[in-house]
């Protein structure tokens, strides 16, 4: 379908129009242009120029909304989706409803002052990259981005049915997961959740920096006495950690909720952004599920669904952003039949994996001997001995988070030590392999094996198998296509 002449079919809010000024959306691609050519002019300082500043920067980006909103237009239909957008270069953007791979609502706490959602469509046309494979309709009422939501995801095609083949009923209304306050408390213990505190601290010493003398504060003149002062700057920086980290968590994942609406998993979440993602259960291939070395001490993961053609797919692909590892297991096995138990790697993969961890340590210690046959500086060899003794149980720890099964219609494999990653995957999803060998891993007998699939990161290894079992992995995962493993490389 195409728009309708000389109309751009239909239109979005004019509120979205306030927002963009207020947030300077399209004005901030004319800043760097505007500086330098304010520094050419010589335009002065003081208060006149300030409000001149803002009263000219506010009308710019008041122009250049109207403008964007007056020229942008959408349409859908039985058999597409049409966005139209452009003030000088007019560009329509086409995309067939069956290849539309999932539907996100959002609403920024801006657009839920003035009743708006923006919808991001996964096009995943192929024809673009980066974000353009994204359409994004923004500042639509809520009930208008729900009527287009359910529009789009109606009309997208079904699979063909077999002539006098039963039907299965859809369920409705099935809920899968729901996030537990509780589950806050392992934020801590995550890396990502982590950040943001430790973000906010950078942003506050950046502005200390740019106050002036009187008002900064002047630790030389506050002695250590007994260390009390660093004691509590130690507790006082892993309170602000903790906290910051469990209001990160709260902020991104307050109130999510996964439930399944016909053949939809529909994930909502957010306590200031509120998000409304959803995935088509065809479309998904695999799940991961993965454990950081904190979150293993106190039994937590996380589970993702792999699904193909899905944009942004760590964060929209998540199917339980946080919570116990049995029930992110329990969520993976209701979506990907269990493939059993994982089988160990040889030994010759625990020598690798603690070789590998003590190596540095052995070079350290080798350093210290000769630092302390000529200089009598033994400091070093004991920093080297100790990097030494702890690499032994990490490399243990790395081997140990190896492995590899398949089933009858899955197979999974498993990697990591500071992220434990393991990837579930249907035998469907596998489109080829690729079997990599270092010099060392001829020598042990061992190979990677990576099962490249159209979902997710594109490719899960399991690393260090033994070399003579990786052809029987790949028939049993794949089917007869795969034989051609077992051909010796020419």
């Amino acid at each position: 379908m195409t728009l309708p002449p000389g109309g751009p079919g239909r239109r979005t809010s004019p509120l979205i129009v306030l927002v963009h000024t207020v947030t300077f959306r399209q004005a901030r691609q004319f800043v760097p242009a505007v500086i330098p050519l304010l520094a050419a002019t010589g335009f002065g300082g003081g208060t006149r120029t300030v409000v001149a500043l803002v009263v000219g920067v506010t009308a710019l980006s008041l122009a250049t909304a109207a403008l964007t909103w007056w020229r942008f237009g959408y349409a859908d239909g039985p058999a597409t989706v049409v966005v139209t957008r452009g003030l000088l270069a007019r560009s329509v953007r086409t995309v067939p409803n069956d290849r539309i791979r999932g539907v996100e609502v959002e609403a920024p706490v801006l657009h839920r002052l003035f009743g708006l959602v923006r919808v991001r469509i996964d096009a995943a046309a192929g024809a673009t990259a980066g974000n353009d494979e994204e359409l994004l309709i923004d500042g639509l009422p809520h009930a208008e981005g729900d009527r287009l939501r359910l529009a789009v995801l109606t009309h997208r095609s079904a699979p063909p049915q077999a002539p006098g083949a039963d039907v299965e009923p859809e369920r409705a209304g099935e809920l899968f997961a729901r996030f537990d306050n509780r589950w806050l408390l392992y934020a801590p213990l995550v890396g990502s959740y982590l950040a943001v505190p430790l973000a906010a601290v950078g942003a506050l010493f950046r502005l200390a920096d740019e106050l002036p003398d009187r008002f900064r504060p002047h630790l030389d003149e506050y002695p250590l006495l007994d260390g009390h002062l660093l004691a509590f700057a130690v507790v006082a920086a892993v309170l602000l950690l903790t906290l910051g980290s469990v209001a990160g968590a709260a902020v991104v994942n307050w109130g999510f909720r996964l439930e399944r609406q016909g053949g939809s998993l529909i994930a909502t979440r957010g306590l200031v952004t509120r998000r409304h993602t959803e995935l088509e259960i065809d479309r998904i291939r695999g799940c991961t599920v993965a454990e950081g070395a904190g979150m293993r001490l106190v039994g937590a993961a996380r589970a993702s669904a792999l699904v193909t053609g899905l944009g942004d797919a760590a964060r929209r692909g998540q199917l339980l952003p946080l919570g116990p590892r049995a029930e992110a297991w329990a969520l993976t096995r209701r979506l990907v039949r269990d493939p059993g138990p994982l089988r160990r790697h040889p030994a010759a993969a625990r020598r690798r994996r603690v070789v590998r961890a003590v190596f540095a340590g052995l070079l350290v210690t080798l350093a210290g001997v000769v630092a302390t046959a000529l200089e009598g500086w033994w400091p070093l060899l004991v920093a080297g001995v100790i990097l030494t003794l702890l690499g032994i149980p990490l490399g243990l720890g790395r081997y140990a988070a190896l492995g590899h099964a398949v089933g009858a219609e899955s197979l999974a494999v498993r990697s990591g030590w500071a992220v434990r990653e393991e990837a579930v995957l249907e035998r469907r999803a596998v489109v080829a392999w690729r079997v990599e060998q270092s010099f060392f891993q001829r020598r042990a007998g061992l190979a990677t094996v990576v099962a490249c699939v159209g979902a997710g990161n594109g490719g899960y290894a399991a690393v260090d198998m033994a070399a003579d079992e990786v052809p029987a992995f790949a028939v049993a995962a794949s089917g007869p296509w795969a034989a051609t493993l077992s051909q010796p490389a020419r």
